[in-house]
């Protein structure tokens, strides 16, 4: 059905807030302006990258009909927590997957990140959690923000490490959303994280390189912890 058919189904309608993601992708704010309806930005969580249930308790108001969490990199958002929320205020609490969320390979995805989890220095890994898939391997470079990230990124790619930043700002920052807000929890992981290639296919050689490549340039860093 996708998010505006959800929202619009359970009664959502013009001017109502629906609390969204501040960090992610921008189709689920896009989605509720499509509605008629009100985005409202929630922090995210620091190790999860999904909205934090706090965060979400925080911006709630009378104008506020509906809360939408996505599952980001292949964690779970804390959907009993959110639910939780929800049922506090009265909200409809929609749950989603990040779009091109891929289930086959899971267990050599996990595999693959278990072997990284082990031998990167200087990034701090994902934060281990039950049932994460890892459809993107995410880390954070430590440092003093986004030039030793972005500093960070152009020499792993020089290495021949196809790594990205997964998200390049925060939504209430992009065109037709913007609102003057500031979250820091997305705003730091917008500034430090960076996605490693993972995939299931990859081979322990190909991994092996990734690493040598990561850590040679800890020089570059600030210890991650």
């Amino acid at each position: 059905m996708g998010t505006v058919g959800t929202l619009r189904s359970a009664g959502v309608r013009a001017g109502d807030e629906v609390v969204v993601p501040a960090y992610g992708n921008a189709e689920v704010a896009q989605a509720v302006v499509e509605l008629g309806a009100v985005p409202v930005f929630a922090d995210v969580d620091a190790e999860s990258y999904c909205l934090d249930p706090a965060a979400v308790s925080d911006v709630v108001s009378g104008q506020t009909a509906a809360v939408v969490a996505i599952h980001r990199f292949g964690r779970q958002a804390d959907a009993g927590w959110i639910r939780e929320v929800g049922q506090r205020y009265g909200l409809l609490v929609v749950v989603e997957d990040e779009p091109g969320a891929r289930p086959d390979g899971v267990e050599q995805r996990r595999a693959h990140a278990t072997y990284l989890d082990g031998r990167l220095n200087g990034v701090a890994t994902p934060a281990p959690a039950v049932g994460h898939t890892y459809q993107q391997y995410v880390v954070r470079v430590p440092g003093n923000g986004r030039p030793d990230r972005d500093a960070f990124a152009r020499a792993l790619r020089a290495k021949g490490v196809a790594c990205k930043v997964p998200v390049q700002a925060p939504v209430y920052r992009l065109p037709g959303l913007r609102r003057d807000v500031f979250l820091p929890q997305t705003e730091r992981a917008v500034d430090e994280t960076l996605a490693l290639p993972l995939h299931a296919a990859m081979t322990r050689r190909e991994l092996h390189r990734m690493v040598g490549a990561c850590n040679a340039l800890g020089g570059l860093l600030q210890p991650a912890f």
